[in-house]
């Protein structure tokens, strides 16, 4: 009987724990949870990709990047590799 009692304390320690750390960004919705990964605009994307991440079809991407080769990427065996986080600071900065 005392240990069922001392689960259900753990649990409810537990919950509590989680409620308060949702509710710290309550006002916020775009800060980042537990289970996001912390490190996601390093995230290499391979070529055929980049249209995910930009949200415009296949065949436009393909002539945007060859229309402007000094989007920041890495070539690795005649691959090109593009940084998320480069990738979307390069399309706020164009004009």
């Amino acid at each position: 009987m005392e240990i069922d009692l001392l689960w259900v304390g753990l649990g409810l320690a537990a919950m509590g724990y989680f409620i308060g750390d949702g509710l710290k960004n309550f006002k916020n919705p775009s800060a980042r949870n537990l289970f996001e990964e912390a490190d996601d605009d390093h995230a290499l994307i391979h070529e055929n990709e980049v249209h995910h991440i930009i949200g415009i079809s296949n065949a436009d991407t393909q002539v945007l990047l060859k229309e402007h080769p000094e989007i920041p990427h890495i070539t690795v065996n005649n691959t090109a590799y593009y940084s998320k986080g480069k990738l979307l600071e390069w399309l706020k900065n164009i004009e």
